[in-house]
């Protein structure tokens, strides 16, 4: 009998590989539901490394967060295509895939965003931000949307429309396929957008 061998890592591979293993499991729990004694079982390593590398289970939570809003931003990146509303249709097929595949993880961020804690606040308006500027940034996109202040204002209500849609639309489809919620917020924007003129 051979005696398994255990692969060194890098103090940055072992932090990586404990944010992978804590964004594994963000996707199917809540935030709160990550516990340390959990993850350091599941990594096989002890709770004193995990607070060495993110000092507090707090630190670690908004560590995996970030992660995760990193993430977020990341696969929702518009596609090269000249047509904007391609590139927004893709983008939110995108967003409600990663929001399918991250619920649990993804409802409880956006709750502790709306609760009191201003770091996981912080993470989330920054990652809402980059999604709000890059929708002014895909090319051709001026052609039904302008950056002023007052499309900006529209474009921040817009996000928050999304995102209560697929929220509510994950808990309970009640008919409505995934095709038709994409399209529905796709639409949505340059239908708000046209109230303007």
């Amino acid at each position: 009998m051979t005696a398994a061998t255990r692969t060194r890592l890098t103090p940055e591979q072992r932090r990586e590989q404990l944010l992978e293993l804590g964004l594994e499991l963000f996707a199917g729990h809540t935030i709160e539901d990550i516990s340390i004694d959990r993850l350091s079982e599941e990594a096989g390593v002890s709770r004193g490394l995990l607070y060495h590398y993110f000092g507090s289970k707090q630190g670690f939570h908004e560590a995996v967060i970030q992660r995760a809003a990193d993430d977020l931003v990341a696969v929702t990146a518009p596609p090269e295509d000249d047509d904007p509303i391609v590139r927004l249709l893709a983008s939110l097929a995108a967003y409600v895939d990663y929001v399918i595949a991250n619920h649990a993880g993804y409802r409880s961020l956006v709750r502790a965003a709306a609760g009191g804690n201003e770091e996981v606040r912080g993470i989330y308006e920054r990652a809402r931000g980059q999604m709000i500027d890059r929708t002014f940034e895909t090319p051709g996109v001026e052609v039904f949307i302008e950056d002023t202040p007052i499309t900006r204002l529209v474009v921040g209500g817009w996000v928050a429309f999304v995102e209560d849609a697929v929220l509510a639309w994950c808990e309970d489809a009640n008919g409505v396929s995934r095709e038709e919620l994409v399209r529905l917020v796709t639409q949505a924007l340059p239908a708000i957008v046209e109230t303007l003129d």
